[in-house]
This record gives structure tokens, sequence and C-alpha cells, in this order.
């Protein structure tokens, strides 16, 4: 089990753990954050198979909506068990409250350093738990850093042995691991 904790935008603050098995692997991780000038606490964890595509996730917003997001590991997925035709394709789930689900499509892509790999992602909205397909890129620059980019934005990740996110750009930083 590995764990980190990450300080983020706005004075976020988040615990994560990964743990691996021989099944695959689960990102567990517990998020306090603000919207809108009110406090929120996101609960989540994302289940992958052995080759690091999504399996399953869910999110909980204390005192507020939920999600459990299925997907078939072929590119078809389910929010609360119906089939959501226009994530067709989607591999990762991507929640956007947190750094930790850019270690789904780091560890399953894998390119060589110097090559850039695409990604589209089941992308959960915080807090209002909004699912959308999000087209990415992965870039490996070296070892431990990649170059993220999603439409207009970019941003450099630097990674741990594991993948785990120890900077992503200016938003969130690992002020602890273990």
């Amino acid at each position: 089990m590995r764990s980190v904790l990450w300080r983020g935008p706005e004075g976020s603050l988040e615990r994560c753990t990964l743990v691996e098995t021989r099944a695959g692997a689960r990102l567990a991780g517990t998020v306090l954050a603000a919207s809108s000038g009110t406090p929120f606490e996101a609960r989540y964890v994302v289940d992958v198979e052995r080759s690091w595509t999504t399996h399953r996730a869910e999110v909980r917003i204390a005192d507020g909506p939920s999600l459990v997001l299925d997907t078939d590991g072929r590119g078809h997925w389910a929010v609360g068990g119906r089939r959501v035709l226009e994530l067709d394709g989607c591999r990762d789930v991507d929640l956007e409250i947190t750094p930790s689900t850019n270690t789904l499509p780091i560890r399953r892509l894998r390119p060589q350093v110097g090559t850039t790999a695409p990604a589209r992602a089941a992308w959960v909205r915080f807090p209002s738990l909004a699912v959308e397909p999000l087209d990415q890129t992965y870039e490996r620059i070296s070892e431990t850093s990649w170059r993220y980019r999603s439409g207009d934005f970019e941003a450099e990740l630097e990674v741990d042995e594991d993948g785990l996110v120890v900077r992503y750009g200016v938003l969130w930083e690992a002020v602890a691991r273990g």
C-alpha cells in the first residue's frame, strides 16, 4: 500500500491510497475542498484491472450526490446502471478534483520517453458529479515526468516509481508520502 497527501487548488487537501493486488489495483481517497466558498468532502474508490484499465469508480460527496460508474473494459460505460453512449471509447476515469486518476493512463499506456499517447477518459466534474468524455494526451518527457494536455489545458506532471503524482503543474503538490 502506498499513500500520498496532496495540497491542491484553493487550499484543498487530499489523502489517497494505492493498493495493488494480483487482480488489479484500487485508488481510494478523501478530498477536502471548497466550491464557491462552501466546504465539501468527497470520497472516491477506483478499481482497475491488472492492465490498469478502469473497471469501476464510486464517488460520494458528504451530504450530497453520489455516483457509480462501471465499464466493461472495452470502452462501454454505465452511470448508475444506465449505459452512456457518449462515453464509448473511454478507457480511464478522470476525477476533476484529484491528480490520483492520472496514475491510470500513466500506468496503462507506458509510452517510451519522447513519445505521446492519446487517452480518452470519463471525466467526472465536481461538485456536480456530471460525467462527460474528455480527450487527453500524455507525453512522456523522462522516466518520471509527463506533459498532460487536454484542449487548451497543459500541465507538467512529476510522478514517483508507482506513477503517483508528486507534482501536477502549479495545481497539486505531494506534501507527504508513505
